[in-house]
């Protein structure tokens, strides 16, 4: 499945560095060439002798090798890899990576590669859920690096928790998946609407909503993973991406994001439309800022253009439109009355009833209505998970 992937391996100081020799042997016995790195840290927990054994290449350690004389290049180290992986991946090294510190050949090499980078991590209970290495993780996956989520079972302190290195298995299969995947939309066009949009009262005053935009970011990153080029209209948001396959075009108002669909979506063999899009915007903004004068305030609101809708209507037969329904009550009539309204192909799904699911969550719950009557519900995931899922469904369309 591997065969002749040039795989980097990188591991740092966690007890979970045992698991990396199971790792490369499964690599190899699959076809990967393995190039070993490990931080001095690392040593402590695995010999490079028998990782050498495992890899039949000499591991990697300090920039320059003092038993004969040779300089480890990170440059060419990062020009030969088709693949970076970290595991396990620290939280000090993430927090390393996350910085762009560069103080041994691993992070070095890190900053050099221009391949797919994937991370295990692997750390204790409380190091992984510190708001800290959230944060980190956060950056690392708006880079497009993919994060192989830690288990949860017994830990080296004696707690238990999430915060076990994925097994070496697991790892060497999500590895396969991703090599297969990065060419499954090669030379595909797709639209992503993500976040909210302001309708603005005044100058510093508007109307919105909570949505975060994580849910369509996580789709642009899925989507640019499997080769597909990506137009990503997002209303304002905190949320950082940088992938060479996606171009982001920034907006605040309904009306924008309108028109940048309009524009954009002619040329597109799919859209999928996930941001929280406003339904109405003040009839006439006010030019200043409005004071306080004691008495009622009222606002006239008009209707916004129904970017669906518009999509729906000037869809052509070999355009894929997937729409997001958010429900409080009555999800299922609700979101199939869209589905036929709108002219989508497939409809996703979910509720703010479910515990998890919805604005500001990091998880999501989703039901997936196709036009055929076809319904296919999820459990709980993360929305990076969720993005897998409902990816796996669009690329059936283009069968």
């Amino acid at each position: 499945m591997l065969q002749g992937k040039k795989i980097i391996l990188g591991i740092t100081g966690s007890i979970a560095a045992y698991k990396s020799a199971a790792l490369i042997r499964l690599l190899v016995k699959n076809g990967a060439e393995v190039q070993v790195l490990m931080t001095q840290a690392a040593k402590e927990f695995i010999t490079p002798l028998t990782l050498s054994a495992l890899s039949k290449r000499n591991v990697l350690i300090d920039f320059f090798n003092s038993e004969n004389g040779n300089w480890n290049s990170h440059v060419d180290l990062g020009l030969w890899a088709d693949l970076f992986l970290i595991a396990p991946a620290s939280a000090n090294t993430l927090a390393k990576m996350a910085c762009g510190i560069a103080d041994n050949l691993l992070l070095t090499t890190y900053l050099s590669v221009r391949c797919l980078v994937m991370l295990a991590p692997a750390m204790d209970l409380d190091m992984y859920a510190h708001e800290t290495t959230y944060q980190n993780l956060e950056i690392l996956k708006s880079r497009g690096h993919i994060i192989i989520e830690p288990a949860s079972g017994e830990l080296a302190s004696g707690l238990s928790g999430k915060g076990r290195m994925e097994e070496p298995e697991q790892i060497a299969q999500k590895i396969s998946q991703s090599f297969n995947q990065q060419k499954q939309l090669s030379g595909k066009t797709i639209l992503v609407t993500a976040g909210p949009t302001y309708e603005a009262i005044d100058p510093v005053r508007f109307i919105g909503n909570f949505s975060s935009g994580k849910m369509g970011y996580a789709i642009a990153e899925e989507l640019a993973s499997r080769g597909a080029k990506v137009i990503l209209i997002s209303g304002p948001t905190h949320l950082k991406i940088n992938h060479p396959l996606i171009h982001k075009i920034d907006v605040i108002s309904a009306q924008q994001m309108f028109e940048a669909a309009i524009q954009n979506f002619e040329n597109c063999n799919a859209a999928i439309l996930n941001a929280a899009v406003a339904d109405y915007t003040p009839a006439q903004p006010e030019k200043t800022k409005m004071k306080r004068t004691g008495s009622q305030l009222e606002i006239k609101l008009i209707p916004t253009q129904d970017i669906a809708a518009e999509l729906g209507r000037q869809k052509k037969q070999n355009q894929i439109l997937v729409g997001f329904a958010l429900e409080t009550n009555n999800e299922i009539e609700n979101a199939k009355s869209k589905l036929a309204k709108k002219n989508l192909d497939f409809i996703v799904l979910n509720s703010l009833r479910d515990v998890g699911a919805g604005f500001g969550h990091d998880t999501n719950q989703i039901t997936i209505l196709e036009k055929s009557g076809d319904e296919t519900k999820f459990e709980l995931k993360t929305k990076t998970e969720v993005a897998k899922d409902i990816i796996d469904k669009l690329q059936h369309y283009f069968i």
